[in-house]
């Protein structure tokens, strides 16, 4: 299994939520809505001064299934460029 964390700017998640909602092998997902912090895209922090916000969403899908969500989320994504961050990781178990 694999867990897939993808990062996208706060204007941009329901796009990626109605994705993955359609998306082979993808059960379900869980979001964090209006996460904050510091990166390449920026300062982020949700105040007046910064007043962007990212959605932070994870999938975990089976390892077939995870290198075709994530060659199809690179394709519908191209033009989000820096508005999307994608990482994965090894799930060695699922409860």
């Amino acid at each position: 299994m694999k867990l897939i964390m993808l990062i996208v700017d706060e204007s941009r998640k329901e796009e990626l939520e109605v994705f993955l909602s359609h998306a082979e092998g993808v059960v379900g997902f869980t979001e964090l809505p209006n996460a904050i912090g510091v990166g390449t895209t920026g300062l982020r922090l949700g105040s007046r001064a910064f007043p962007a916000t990212s959605a932070v969403i994870f999938t975990v899908v089976a390892p077939q299934a995870s290198e075709r969500l994530v060659a199809a989320l690179k394709e519908h994504c191209r033009e989000c460029g820096e508005k999307l961050k994608m990482f994965a990781w090894a799930v060695e178990e699922v409860m």
